[in-house]
């Protein structure tokens, strides 16, 4: 998977979204310090280990750069940027139970729209998953030449545990 690039100064009104998320009783927000270990556990757990690294990262960050989207009280997604480097966008990730209704789109405007609003001009989304989804939210075009891209020299051997297993 490639990466891909947004122009952030030409996004998706915001609006929309929100009103979406609203009326099916999803909020967005950004993942406070004191949640950092549930929603990164939360990512490593239903998705990968290594996106538990980066909302680990993110919320690390002041502000937070790790928006989460919640339905009451239950985690339903997550989104983050600045993670494993600056500028960058990903993983974005939704509950499959969720999915199709909205949630990753609204994540991902969102997330864009915190980049925007923080100077920058351009957003990559780092080893983008589904393209279409991307082309079709952000207007998001492909970085031609970009795989293996910003994960080329991933440590390629699982974690020890920390007693020694």
């Amino acid at each position: 998977m490639g990466d891909m690039l947004v122009r952030l100064y030409d996004l998706p009104a915001w609006g929309p979204h929100a009103e979406r998320m609203s009326s099916a009783g999803v909020v967005l927000r950004r993942a406070r310090a004191y949640e950092m270990h549930q929603v990164a556990y939360w990512a490593g757990t239903v998705f990968s280990r290594p996106w538990q690294a980066e909302v680990t990262a993110g919320v690390s960050r002041q502000p937070s750069t790790v928006f989460i989207a919640l339905q009451g009280e239950r985690l339903v997604g997550f989104a983050c940027y600045d993670t494993t480097a600056l500028g960058v966008a990903g993983p974005v990730g939704v509950d499959e139970s969720m999915r199709g209704q909205g949630v990753g789109q609204a994540l991902m405007v969102r997330v864009m729209h915190a980049m925007w609003d923080a100077g920058y001009a351009y957003a990559a989304i780092g080893s983008a998953g589904p393209t279409a989804f991307y082309e079709k939210t952000l207007g998001a075009i492909a970085i031609p030449d970009s795989t293996p891209g910003l994960y080329h020299d991933r440590i390629d051997q699982p974690p020890r545990d920390v007693h020694g297993g």
